[in-house]
């Protein structure tokens, strides 16, 4: 007798096999967005990146937060001579995203504060040994003290004139630093949480601060900026989800630590970054940066 297949049966099986390649396909993307579509290619090695940090730059007595002018040109010919490049911040949301390589030795260089010498000094060595860096500015140290008493490379700070040349110069990338949180001696260190307050006024005034510079530099200069350095390192976990909800890629701490860039763009939250002291002379300094605290 002949017999017929089971039609039921039939589809019943086919509705269960499309049930598991869905399953599969949804797996497969969820697996994709965590680790990212930009995640580093199987045996590609994270790239060490050490960040510098450097302050002001004077010609005076050299301190811990302050080097000369021929500090600093030391510090960049030695860079160049063994073979360093100083990539920019662009150049590392790139890569993190996928697009493009990085330079077998990449160093960042960083200034924080915004100080004038950071044009007037700072700037034509960058220029001479053709290499970029950011300047992270703090708003009221450029609508205050800037405004009062402008242009003295021994004490000033940069302008909102001075900010865009830096920017038009090709050079310089601007970081934010915080409007005014840029202090250690209140009940707030930095932008960290103030014991006690609560989650919501806390996210309330470090947005308000935050925003009003990102505004001002807007406003100013035409740009916007995406790398947010934390004042004296003081992180509150409650800052980040509030910096990358406004659309900030990097940010910068103090911590004295090697850096490795994959392609996770979760690697540029928190670049940690060795102070450049200026007690120390370039070789001095240039062992603690590549091989740590030793």
């Amino acid at each position: 007798m002949y017999t017929c297949c089971n039609f039921k049966r039939f589809i019943k099986l086919l509705v269960i096999d499309i049930i598991v390649l869905l399953a599969a396909a949804f797996i497969f993307i969820i697996s994709r967005t965590i680790n990212g579509s930009s995640a580093s290619e199987p045996g590609e090695e994270p790239v060490p990146l050490p960040v510098i940090m450097y302050h002001s730059v004077f010609s005076t007595e050299p301190s811990e937060y302050v080097i000369t002018p021929r500090q600093l040109d030391s510090d960049l010919s030695w860079l160049s001579d063994h073979g360093f490049t100083a990539v920019s911040a662009e150049e590392l949301v790139q890569y993190v995203h996928g697009k493009g390589e990085l330079p077998e030795k990449p160093v960042l260089i960083t200034f924080d504060d915004g100080h004038y010498n950071n044009l007037s000094a700072a700037l034509p060595l960058f220029e001479k040994y053709d290499m970029r860096f950011i300047v992270s500015v703090v708003g009221r140290f450029t609508d205050s003290l800037a405004a009062a008493d402008p242009h003295n490379s021994a004490y000033s700070y940069l302008t909102w004139n001075d900010i865009s040349e830096l920017i038009n110069s090709g050079r310089a990338e601007i970081g934010n630093h915080t409007y005014d949180m840029h202090s250690i001696s209140g009940p707030r260190k930095g932008c960290s949480r103030i014991a006690g307050e609560s989650e919501e006024d806390y996210r309330s005034a470090f947005t308000g601060d935050i925003s009003t510079l990102q505004n001002t530099i807007r406003s100013a200069c035409g740009y916007v900026p995406y790398v947010f350095a934390y004042p004296f390192g003081q992180i509150s976990k409650e800052s980040i989800p509030v910096l990358r909800e406004m659309g900030f890629l990097v940010t910068l701490t103090c911590y004295e630590r090697m850096n490795y860039i994959t392609r996770d763009p979760d690697c540029l939250f928190g670049l940690d970054r060795y102070n450049r002291s200026g007690l120390l002379s370039t070789e001095e300094y240039m062992s603690r940066l590549l091989n740590g605290n030793k």
